[in-house]
C-alpha cells in the first residue's frame, strides 16, 4: 500500500509542474495577489468604520490609483530626464577612465600599453549621442516587430486591476473557506503556522516596502538638495536596493560619489555632503524606520534574500522573483517549526546513562 507521504510528495511535485507550465500567464495573478494582500488590512479597517466591503475596496483602489498617477506624472518624467543626462555623461566618464584612472593603474601594475581597449566603447556611445531624442522611437520601432508580445503585455496589464479587485473583495471569504477545509486534527498547528507566516510576510511586504520608500525619499531629496544632477535617479535606485539591508547604502553611496566627483571634482564640501546624506539615511533607518515599521519579526538574512531572488529568477523568471521572498519567508517559518520539533525529539536529547534507574513515572 502506498504511504500517504508519497501522495503528499506527488501532489507537491504536480503543483510545481503546473506552476512552471503556466509561468507565462502567472505574473498578473501574482501581482494581483500581492496587491490584494497589501490592501486587505486597509479594507478591513474601513469596514470596521461601517462601510461595505465593496465601497471599502473602491476607496482603496482610488488611493492606489492616485499614487500611480503621481508616479507617472511627476517622478517618471524626472527619472527619464536624468537617465538621458546619464547617457550624455558616459563619454566623459570613459575619458576619465581612459586618460587618468587607467594610465595610473597601468603604471603601478606594469601592464602593457595595449591592455585597455576603451576607444571602441567611447566611439560607439558617442556616435549615438546625437540620436538621444529618438530613443523612444527606436524602442517603439523595435517593439512593433513583436505585436503579439505587446498585446500580451497589455492584456496582462489590464488583467491586474480586474483580478486584484475580485481578490480584494472576496479575500476574507476565500480565507474562511480555506480554513474550513483544514483537517480538524491539525487545525491548531496549521493555524499557528499560518499566523506565523502571516506575521513574517506582513512585516516584510508592508514594513520593508515602506522602509524602501522612506529611504528612497531621504536619499533622493538629500542628493537633490546637495545639487547632484543625478540625485533623483541615484536615490531611487538606492531605495529599491534597500530590499537587502545595507545594499542600498553601498550601491547608492558608490554611485553618488562617482557622480559627485564628475560634477564637483575634488570639492570636499560637496562630497562630504553626499556622504552625510547616506549616513543620515542609515541612522534614520536603524533608529526609526526599521524598528517602527518592521521590527525584529522578519529574520531573513541578507544572504538568504539575495539567494532567494536569484534562485526564483533562475527557476521561474519574473514570476519566480515575485514569489521568491514570500516563499523564503514561509520556508523560514517552517524551518523554525522543524527546529523546535528537533530540539524536542529523542535524536537531539542527551542519551540517558545506563547506570541510571529507569523512570517508572
Amino acid at each position: 500500500m502506498i504511504s500517504r507521504r508519497w501522495y503528499v510528495i506527488g501532489g507537491l511535485a504536480l503543483v510545481l509542474w503546473l506552476l512552471h507550465s503556466v509561468q507565462p500567464i502567472l505574473s498578473p495573478f501574482l501581482v494581483s495577489m500581492l496587491l490584494a494582500y497589501l490592501g486587505d488590512p486597509l479594507v478591513d479597517r474601513l469596514e470596521r468604520l461601517g462601510l461595505s466591503r465593496t465601497l471599502s475596496v473602491l476607496i482603496v483602489y482610488l488611493i492606489f490609483l492616485l499614487i500611480l498617477l503621481g508616479l507617472l506624472l511627476i517622478i517618471v518624467p524626472l527619472l527619464f530626464r536624468q537617465l538621458m543626462r546619464l547617457y550624455e555623461l558616459m563619454p566623459l566618464m570613459l575619458d576619465w577612465l581612459q586618460f587618468k584612472a587607467l594610465p595610473w593603474i597601468q603604471v603601478n601594475l606594469g601592464l602593457a600599453d595595449s591592455f585597455w581597449r576603451f576607444d571602441r566603447i567611447k566611439a560607439v556611445i558617442s556616435s549615438h549621442l546625437d540620436r538621444t531624442t529618438d530613443i523612444v522611437g527606436i524602442i517603439v520601432a523595435q517593439a512593433t516587430t513583436s505585436g503579439l508580445a505587446i498585446l500580451g503585455w497589455l492584456g496582462n496589464a489590464l488583467l491586474i486591476p480586474v483580478v486584484s479587485f475580485y481578490l480584494l473583495r472576496d479575500w476574507d471569504v476565500m480565507v474562511a473557506r480555506l480554513h474550513s477545509l483544514l483537517p480538524r486534527r491539525h487545525e491548531a498547528l496549521v493555524n499557528r503556522l499560518v499566523r506565523d507566516c502571516h506575521e513574517v510576510l506582513g512585516a516584510f511586504l508592508r514594513g520593508q516596502l515602506m522602509v524602501m520608500v522612506g529611504l528612497g525619499v531621504i536619499y533622493a531629496v538629500g542628493l537633490m538638495l546637495v545639487g547632484l544632477e543625478l540625485g533623483l535617479l541615484i536615490g531611487t535606485l538606492a531605495g529599491l536596493a534597500s530590499i537587502v539591508p545595507y545594499m542600498g547604502f553601498a550601491i547608492g553611496l558608490t554611485a553618488a560619489m562617482i557622480a559627485g566627483f564628475f560634477q564637483f571634482g575634488l570639492e570636499g564640501y560637496s562630497l562630504l555632503a553626499i556622504l552625510a546624506v547616506f549616513v543620515t539615511g542609515q541612522m534614520v533607518e536603524g533608529m526609526l524606520l526599521t524598528p517602527l515599521l518592521v521590527g525584529d519579526r522578519i529574520g531573513l538574512h541578507p544572504v538568504a534574500v539575495i539567494f532567494a531572488v536569484l534562485a526564483g529568477g533562475q527557476l521561474f523568471g519574473f514570476s519566480g522573483i515575485l514569489l521568491a521572498l514570500p516563499v523564503a519567508a514561509i520556508m523560514m517559518v517552517l524551518l523554525r517549526h522543524v527546529h523546535d520539533l528537533y530540539k524536542l525529539s529523542d535524536l537531539y536529547s542527551k542519551p540517558r546513562d545506563v547506570s541510571e534507574p529507569p523512570d517508572t513515572a
